[in-house]
């Protein structure tokens, strides 16, 4: 039995992630809370929470502060963030502050569920249609520079490497990875120890992340274009 808490200000959106919950994932205990104070207090009361679903847009917490204060007040909560707020930039940057995964709120009910049971199962989620987005433009000179940089650490991948990073940007699982390039898992195990040995990354996360900042769909469109 999984036991979840919901901090979100609209009764309306609490009750219809509450319906989808109780209907997909059985004998899951959904808590609520319409503030970061309340929250907290209800995360002091119930330490057996397995998962917090936090919104961006509480009236006592400003964009990703929420998950900060979070993050450093009980470091052993997951917090995946539940937001209306679909910016590529803002996503990476809630997985770089510890978010262990991003849904939107457009999210279908079925996608939902399955973004759900992978974050319960220790797996990182994103969602596949932001992070496919490009990057914002940047001026010239910015762009010169960041294209030295991927050019420094991503030159250092293979093509099936770079092939699993790109999987990996997207939010997609070992195995997930493994059905979208038909090869086995310990693989893809053995590609993801190797990317982030490359890439100089201490984590998955942290792979992803470098991934967004040095503009990988850029780098490979690059790459296609010389080949």
């Amino acid at each position: 039995m999984y036991s979840l808490l919901v901090a979100d200000d609209h009764p309306l959106f609490r009750d219809a992630l509450n319906a989808v919950i109780s209907a997909g994932l059985t004998d899951t205990q959904l808590l609520e809370s319409d503030s970061l104070a309340g929250a907290i207090n209800t995360i002091d009361t119930h330490d057996e929470l397995d998962l917090l679903l936090l919104d961006l847009s509480l009236p006592d917490a400003d964009g990703l502060e929420g998950l900060t204060i979070l993050r450093e007040r009980f470091p052993w909560l997951p917090v995946a963030i539940v937001s209306a707020h679909q910016e590529r930039q803002l996503v990476l940057d809630a997985i770089t502050q510890g978010a262990v995964g991003y849904i939107p709120k457009s999210t279908p009910r079925e996608q939902l569920l399955a973004a759900l049971n992978q974050i319960l199962q220790g797996q990182l989620y994103l969602p596949a249609d932001i992070m496919r987005q490009p990057p914002p433009r940047m001026e010239s000179s910015a762009l010169t520079s960041s294209s030295e940089v991927s050019r420094e650490r991503l030159i250092r991948l293979t093509d099936k490497q770079l092939d699993v990073l790109s999987c990996m940007a997207l939010g997609m699982s070992n195995k997930q990875i493994a059905r979208e390039l038909f090869i086995a898992e310990t693989t893809v195990k053995t590609h993801v120890s190797a990317i982030l040995r490359k890439l100089g990354a201490t984590s998955r996360v942290h792979a992803i992340v470098i991934a967004g900042e040095e503009e990988l769909g850029a780098y490979l469109a690059r790459r296609t274009s010389t080949n």
